[in-house]
């Protein structure tokens, strides 16, 4: 009677923890979205200098008096509400600076969309003006098709969108609407 008695809470025993074994799944993510909301950031920085360094070269720098990371959203993106300073390298060495009102970078389209008094100036002194424009990152491309003021040289170019390489030899003005010659 005694074995009948153990082997049988032998058996409950074993298939009550085979069954909290096999009921419980990884809920990591679940647990760590616990008290967030989907519409809230994950995170705010603030006075920030983020460095993009790539085989030991400084690629680009970029400085913001505020980040806001939505980085637990399904296609996440990082908010520059106080606008940014963007600061990029080209082979050799040669610095293009972009500075915006305000930003927003998306992590998978590697999409940088630019917007208000946004000012590009290259080392060689050519000068974009615009209200937006956007930087892919993979393609290393600046571009818009909002007006733009461009300043090349003696020429300041208004038309209505832009395209370039960001070492700037490609630069090009689309729907040109004047070119002024200014005197140096």
């Amino acid at each position: 009677m005694k074995l009948f008695l153990k082997y049988h809470i032998f058996n409950i025993v074993t298939v009550i923890a085979v069954t909290m074994f096999f009921s419980c799944d990884n809920r990591l993510k679940e647990v760590q979205q616990i008290g967030i909301s989907d519409n809230e950031p994950i995170g705010v920085a603030e006075n920030i200098i983020l460095k993009h360094i790539d085989s030991g070269k400084v690629e680009s720098i970029l400085t913001s008096p505020k980040m806001i990371d939505y980085s637990n959203r399904d296609f996440a993106f990082n908010e520059f509400p106080d606008g940014m300073h963007l600061e990029l390298f080209d082979s050799k060495n040669q610095k293009t600076t972009i500075r915006s009102d305000y930003a927003i970078i998306y992590d998978k389209t590697g999409l940088t969309d630019l917007q208000g008094n946004v000012v590009l100036s290259t080392e060689t002194k050519d000068t974009l003006f615009a209200e937006q424009l956007f930087f892919d990152k993979i393609k290393q491309w600046v571009f818009t098709n909002k007006p733009v003021k461009f300043r090349t040289g003696t020429d300041l170019i208004n038309g209505n969108g832009f395209d370039s390489d960001k070492e700037f030899s490609q630069a090009e003005v689309l729907e040109i609407n004047g070119i002024i010659t200014l005197n140096e």
